[in-house]
């Protein structure tokens, strides 16, 4: 059965799910979502993701949203397929899920900030506010300290496997690299380079950026 993405494909949290369901090998369209058009906050949407926004995802009866939580349900309902991407023992699971908390807690909201100011801001005609830039850069870049500390002791944040914690910070990082002025946040800490050129040249990530 073909799993149904409804959201667009450059979103990050779209890509965050797309990444996961090509390293497993699962078949899916996507079903685009126009987001300055403001349909996800129509009734149809609305019906399948009552918070109004992407992605979400139809497997046969079954609908999800919170990419994360999508990204859970198929790394563990094809467990057997594709890059295994949940740790093979209880404590590498437990890393693993320690580590997509950091970035869901940690990583998340100030990337989050930084980006709405830098790219999506000036596409709605808003003003950029300086100060939540130079704050959520200074912010962001006291987690990668954290992640440099631990990437100097392990090939990847859950330890020496590839992961979703991992797979989760790529759409954030692409943008913040490749789209702002900011790319020395990744580029001047030596480890987490490191691993975003590692992480970023798997192919399953390069197919998602040419959707």
């Amino acid at each position: 059965m073909v799993v149904k993405l409804l959201g667009p494909a450059y979103a990050s949290c779209s890509r965050r799910v797309l990444a996961c369901l090509v390293e497993k090998d699962i078949q899916f369209e996507i079903v685009h979502v126009d987001l300055l058009k403001g349909e996800q906050k129509k009734p149809e949407f609305l019906a399948l993701q009552p918070f109004g926004k992407v992605p979400a995802v139809q497997d046969g009866d079954l609908t999800l949203f919170e990419s994360r939580a999508i990204m859970r349900y198929y790394a563990e309902k094809y467990a057997g397929q594709g890059t295994s991407l949940l740790g093979k023992t209880l404590e590498e699971k437990a890393l693993v899920e320690q580590w997509l908390e950091v970035e869901g807690q940690n990583f998340n909201p100030h990337g989050n900030a930084l980006l709405y100011q830098l790219l999506y801001a000036p596409l709605i005609n808003l003003p950029q506010d300086k100060a939540v830039i130079e704050s959520s850069a200074q912010k962001l870049g006291e987690v990668l300290d954290v992640y440099e500390e631990r990437l100097s002791k392990s090939k990847y944040l859950a330890g020496d496997f590839y992961s979703l914690a991992d797979l989760s910070h790529l759409p954030f990082t692409e943008y913040i690299v490749n789209a702002t002025d900011k790319g020395y946040l990744i580029r001047n800490r030596k480890h987490v380079n490191a691993w975003w050129e590692d992480i970023s040249s798997r192919p399953a990530w390069k197919k998602v950026l040419a959707m």
